[in-house]
């Protein structure tokens, strides 16, 4: 890598963490991803748990039709990076590769051939994979696989602080909708608010129904759940 691009792979990396969102972050970090490893296609799995995968970004609907064949059979190159202490997966020729056969005959039958997954991971927790497919054997050097790693790197703090941000402002809204149908229930039957809470989370119980989404048809029809 040249100093002028370390320089531009410094500067995008850096640039990652300057998203307002977590939609926006998984855009900017596809696009630059492109950029820092030349390939076709390229997505981004999200890992919930330890076995739930699911695809949140990709450059077209051929990477989640890929990511749904090794949901679907539960082998592939993305489910053993984020199950795995391997920090790269390389699959340099999927006609000859034998280690996941349905994902192998479902990508070569689709004209993929090469393909990169690269663990999304910081010092806690791993959050997925960043998947780079090419249509040609051999496609990925080492070199590439060391940048995509650093890349990976700073992606990964990047998504995590977007989810962070995202998952707060989701419990904020969540509070502000349980704040206001308490004030409704404690308008309606001249009860406190401890009471009003206790008849939403009550109604949550019994109808096995998040307690926002109880708040929010209460919010909106001014009626509980039938």
């Amino acid at each position: 890598m040249s100093g002028s691009d370390a320089e531009d792979f410094a500067a995008m990396a850096l640039s990652l963490h300057d998203e307002q969102t977590l939609d926006e972050t998984l855009d900017r970090v596809l696009e630059y991803a492109m950029k820092a490893v030349a390939c076709d296609h390229a997505g981004v799995l999200f890992v919930h748990g330890k076995k739930q995968v699911e695809t949140v970004a990709a450059t077209d609907d051929l990477v989640s039709r890929l990511d749904q064949v090794q949901i679907d059979h539960q082998q592939g190159p993305d489910l053993e990076v984020v199950r795995s202490p391997a920090d790269a997966v390389v699959v340099n020729d999927t006609h000859l590769d034998e280690r996941w056969p349905r994902w192998s005959s479902a990508v070569a039958g689709a004209g993929i051939r090469s393909m990169l997954g690269i663990r999304l991971y910081t010092s806690t927790t791993t959050i997925g994979s960043l998947n780079f497919y090419a249509r040609r054997p051999s496609h990925f050097a080492p070199e590439d696989v060391d940048v995509a790693n650093i890349f990976a790197r700073h992606a990964a703090v990047a998504l995590s602080a977007a989810r962070e941000t995202a998952n707060l402002w989701r419990a904020i809204d969540a509070r502000r909708l349980i704040g206001q149908a308490q004030g409704i229930l404690m308008e309606r039957f001249a009860i406190d608010a401890d009471q009003a809470f206790g008849v939403l989370r009550r109604y949550s119980q019994d109808r096995n129904l998040k307690l926002h989404h109880v708040a929010e048809r209460l919010i909106a029809t001014r009626r509980l759940p039938e």
